[in-house]
């Protein structure tokens, strides 16, 4: 039987990303990550909504991500979930899921400014889904907007 896990998000970061380095030596960054959405209230009107991730980079991806990754950045970041749990002191159990990221594309801040970098960060060629829109400059990709098999003249948009 098949199975997958897997998370793509874009959001607002919530705070710094923390470096730390595991027993081993191995680097592990995080940070929280907001996601918002519209969803319609119990009287009809529309309200917005924000979820909360926590994420989790390890390796030498973790190292380059913790220097740029603060508060209010837009990024994109895909991985997948994992749930961690443990007892505290008086023997509750306690659950955190987080999102364990091997990608993560710098997408711009939440004011809009410096936004469009497109910096990429993660194993893969690419940081976005295949067909997903991408920002100005970014890397990797089809490279049909730059010359590949589809003339930007040929679209009926733009």
């Amino acid at each position: 039987m098949a199975s997958l896990n897997k998370v793509m998000l874009i959001g607002n970061t919530g705070r710094e990303a923390e470096l730390r380095y595991t027993a081993n030596g191995t680097a592990q960054s995080q940070f929280s990550l907001a996601v918002n959405f519209r969803r319609r209230s119990a009287a009809g009107d529309w309200e917005d909504a924000t979820e909360w991730f926590n994420v989790v980079v390890f390796g030498d991806q973790a190292e380059r991500t913790s220097q740029y990754i603060t508060k209010g950045k837009q990024l994109y970041v895909e991985g997948r979930l994992q749930t961690r749990t443990w007892d505290d002191d008086q023997g509750v159990k306690h659950y955190r899921t987080e999102v364990i990221a091997n990608q993560i594309l710098f997408l711009g801040n939440r004011e809009g400014t410096g936004g469009g970098s497109g910096a990429e960060w993660g194993d893969a060629e690419t940081a976005a889904p295949r067909g997903a829109a991408r920002p100005a400059g970014a890397r990797g990709g089809s490279g049909r907007a730059s010359g590949g098999d589809i003339d930007p003249d040929d679209l009926p948009f733009e």
